[in-house]
């Protein structure tokens, strides 16, 4: 029978995303149309444990769907691993009146999700990444920003590297993911992409490759390097000196997490807010809310563990043979 839910709260774990705040605002209104009290809790799961709670009507909401970032704060707490942690943390919610928490994040907050579940709180998982890293789902909420982010700072990379007919290696975040630089690279039309999923450190592939089109008589050469693989500094010293070419390395870093959201990720981000604060609100516990083939579903958090992503074969490939 499903736990009967009064007080519903609200976190953001891990690394922020554009789109939390869109999220945040779907769950607040659609649980208290489903007449449900809500709470924010603030900085993650450390703000859970320091008991950092508030109370959340309509207006607290208000015009955040288009900030970046998170209202809510966001933090790591690696101590969350721990049982003893767990049971506190279950604790508090139980002090606070909290029946149910929506966490948005990535797999290690879903982690945390979990381990809310199994002390008997009822949890609910939104992907809120922009890595593109769960497996469960096709989207993942700040993927869009962040790609539309990097790519306009690459294509202006790639104005003043012709204008000097260099080499440029531009490195975009993904952790060990290479989503962001497959998109960008070839949304940018780049000639090498080294991603950690394909990547064989032949570095020497990419000197020749260079050389080649020199030949050819292509004036700059873009490399996207993703995060997982980085030091892109060191590899630009190496590739000027095999090559003779001018070589730079840019990392675009955290640039790629701030920003307004797109349409796309405060669109995704909504909608699943809204069926995160339907499933807790049915009583329903320990699930993902994902969007597979096209639509919006949910899958049970250790399942959705389990599965693995892999890069796209055809994607990859194309990419290759665009850059040629």
């Amino acid at each position: 029978m499903a736990k009967k839910i009064n007080t519903i709260a609200v976190l953001t774990s891990g690394g922020d995303a554009p789109g939390m705040n869109a999220a945040i605002r779907a769950v607040v209104r659609k649980s208290l149309q489903n007449g449900l009290n809500v709470k924010g809790i603030k900085k993650g799961y450390a703000g859970l444990l320091n008991e950092e709670i508030i109370d959340l009507q309509k207006k607290d909401v208000s015009d955040i769907i288009q900030r970046g970032g998170t209202v809510l704060g966001t933090a790591r707490c690696p101590e969350f691993a721990e049982l003893e942690v767990q049971q506190k943390a279950a604790e508090i919610c139980r002090k606070h009146g909290i029946d149910g928490i929506v966490v948005i994040g990535g797999d290690g907050s879903y982690r945390g999700a979990l381990a809310l579940s199994r002390q008997g709180i009822n949890t609910v998982g939104l992907p809120g990444t922009i890595d593109l890293d769960i497996s469960c789902t096709d989207y993942t909420i700040g993927f869009d920003t962040a790609i539309n982010t990097a790519m306009q700072a690459i294509d202006k990379v790639r104005d003043t590297s012709s204008s000097h007919e260099r080499c440029s290696i531009i490195e975009v975040m993904g952790r060990n993911a290479g989503y962001i630089a497959l998109w960008c690279g070839i949304a940018n039309g780049a000639e090498d992409i080294l991603i950690p999923e394909k990547y064989d450190y032949n570095e020497q592939s990419i000197i020749n490759n260079i050389i080649n089109n020199r030949k050819r008589g292509k004036t700059h050469h873009i490399i996207i390097n993703a995060e997982g693989i980085g030091h892109s500094t060191s590899m630009a010293r190496r590739i000027e000196a095999a090559t003779g070419v001018e070589t730079r390395a840019t990392i675009l870093g955290y640039m790629q997490r701030g920003g307004s959201p797109t349409c796309k990720d405060r669109f995704f981000a909504s909608v699943m807010g809204a069926y995160a604060a339907d499933l807790l609100a049915d009583g329903k516990t320990n699930r993902v809310v994902c969007h597979k083939n096209g639509d919006f579903c949910d899958f049970d958090i250790e399942e959705a563990l389990q599965m693995e992503k892999q890069i796209s074969e055809y994607q990859f490939e194309v990419a290759r043979q665009l850059s040629l």
